[in-house]
């Protein structure tokens, strides 16, 4: 792949977006960003409250997220965001116009075990129920693919390239 596109690795907590999608970055060769990282204080203490972020409150991260993405345009870049709505990805596709998703799909108990077993992170499992209800389909319309987020990592990834290896840069 000769330029490679900035790719979103989606999903709700515990989906694996960080594993994927910082094993795709070092495939592909690009910079990886989680989106964890780009939070302001104020949602990491929200969260790890068990408060759900507002519209408001992702307002600023999407925005950071975007920007980070835009800025390496010409060199490609992979990040995981939770970009669970249209409205979310549309904020980021502003910013970075050649981005493509590709969204993690885990059943609900197998998110809530992953949520449980993992340690020291912000997001308590008391907020998945908010973010199942937030998430929407990628649609026919956007650029992206949806896969299967319990296969393991590397066939995950092999999937991934291989769909991205085709669209036209």
């Amino acid at each position: 792949m000769t330029a490679p596109a900035q790719v979103v690795v989606t999903g709700v907590s515990g989906s694996g977006k960080t594993t994927v999608g910082g094993e795709l970055a070092r495939r592909l060769g690009v910079q990886y960003g989680d989106a964890d990282d780009f939070h302001p204080p104020a949602n990491i203490v929200k969260m790890r409250a068990g408060e759900p972020l507002s519209e408001a409150d992702r307002e600023p991260w999407l925005a950071a997220i975007g920007a980070w993405l835009g800025d390496r345009t010409r060199v490609g870049a992979v990040a995981s965001c939770s970009a669970l709505c249209r409205a979310h990805r549309d904020r980021l596709r502003a910013a970075a116009t050649a981005v493509v998703f590709v969204q993690l799909r885990v059943p609900e108990a197998v998110l809530r075990q992953r949520m449980r077993d993992r340690g020291g992170h912000f997001m308590p499992v008391s907020l998945l129920d908010s973010q199942l209800a937030t998430l929407e389909p990628l649609e026919p319309d956007e650029c992206g693919v949806t896969i299967d987020g319990e296969l393991p990592v590397d066939t995950a990834v092999t999937t991934v390239h291989g769909w991205l290896v085709p669209i036209p840069r």
